[in-house]
């Protein structure tokens, strides 16, 4: 990437060397390749809350990452104690999960503290920090700028990652550009409430389809009075898969994000299952009940992953092509076995009970 955007409203021309270069003095040197880290459930709890701060232990021993939410559903007037309450966790424990942060919008009169405080006093507990309603690249090298002179001033030796929610119509037409805007750059999220909202969409929900958007068959020419059934359709279908393909793109990686109804957990069920067959490694979690059902989806499945080993074992180098029980495989179907069986891999480094079943 030989140009690249190092100031709000301007563009300079920059040699590709220059894209790995600290962007400020002293700051730790970007990442060239995002590592995969198991993220099947970004766990939200808020920091302000006594109650769920004692629980924090325990939910680390279940989830993937663990994030801190300093934005949306915490109160304006909580906002300090939850971005205080996240700065005591963080010193007090060492989490066996991934500890990440939602901070508030960048228009927003408590992100610059949020930033600051967190950074200098804890920016060694935090793996990923993320920024909501990103609308353009601006908005990742103003926070990616910001990072750097933190970084250095808080002497860090690993640079913080950064996730974008994709939450606003100018986020989704921008969404090329954010997903190479910076080395640091870790993921992308899903925010389909405030992306409702911007759209002017005509839905309430968080997340999930809608039965109002549907498919109906043809009327039957010999019974024209009979019923016709109806088939209900997943109103984020477009805008995951362009952002799947961002992702992918640029070497990072994708995200559901949060689905509200915490009761119906057999419809956030199939839409954790659509995400994940469409490329996304995990989603959020609102709710401990949504824990496992991410931990099942975003797991590939054991006959899945027995199968691919199957292929890759007959394919060899991958060239050339196999029948095996009946369906011919190729070196497109190898590296599709390969996909699952290497996401399979990676999990069960973590999972003693996943490598006893993937067979590892």
């Amino acid at each position: 990437m030989a140009r690249r955007e190092r100031a709000a409203g301007s563009f300079q021309m920059q040699s590709a060397k220059d894209f790995f270069k600290p962007l400020a003095i002293g700051a730790p040197t970007p990442v060239r390749e995002i590592p995969f880290r198991p993220s099947r459930m970004i766990h939200f709890f808020d920091p302000s809350n006594a109650k769920m701060a004692t629980k924090v232990p325990d939910l680390a021993k279940k989830v993937d990452v663990l994030l801190g939410n300093l934005e949306d559903a915490i109160q304006a007037d909580n906002k300090v104690a939850a971005r205080e309450g996240l700065i005591a966790i963080a010193k007090e424990h060492e989490l066996p999960c991934q500890l990440w942060t939602r901070i508030n919008s960048l228009d927003s009169p408590w992100m610059l503290d949020d930033i600051t405080r967190l950074v200098l006093e804890v920016g060694d507990k935090l793996d990923v920090i993320m920024v909501p309603k990103v609308e353009g690249a601006a908005d990742i090298h103003y926070v990616d700028r910001l990072l750097a002179q933190l970084e250095a001033k808080a002497g860090l030796q690993r640079p913080l990652l950064v996730h974008a929610i994709l939450e606003t119509a100018r986020g989704v037409a921008n969404v090329e550009e954010i997903c190479g805007a910076s080395p640091r750059m870790q993921g992308l999220s899903l925010g389909p409430a405030d992306l409702a909202a911007s759209r002017r969409m005509k839905t309430t929900r968080v997340g999930g389809g809608h039965p109002g958007y549907l498919v109906r068959t043809d009327p039957n020419p010999e019974n024209p009075e009979a019923p016709r059934p109806t088939a209900q359709q997943d109103l984020w279908h477009y805008t995951l898969a362009r952002m799947v393909d961002a992702c992918n793109a640029h070497g990072i990686l994708p995200y559901y994000g949060p689905f509200g109804d915490i009761k119906d957990t057999l419809a956030a069920e199939d839409q954790f299952r659509n995400a994940f067959l469409m490329g996304c490694v995990g989603t959020w979690s609102l709710h401990p009940v949504q824990i496992d059902i991410a931990r099942k989806v975003f797991s590939p499945a054991v006959d899945e992953v027995l199968w691919a080993k199957r292929v890759i074992e007959a394919m060899g180098d991958g060239s050339g092509a196999v029948m095996i029980d009946g369906k011919m495989q190729d070196d497109a179907t190898y590296k599709q076995c390969q996909v699952m069986v290497d996401l399979a891999k990676a999990l069960a480094e973590g999972d003693p009970e996943l490598r006893q079943a993937y067979g590892f």
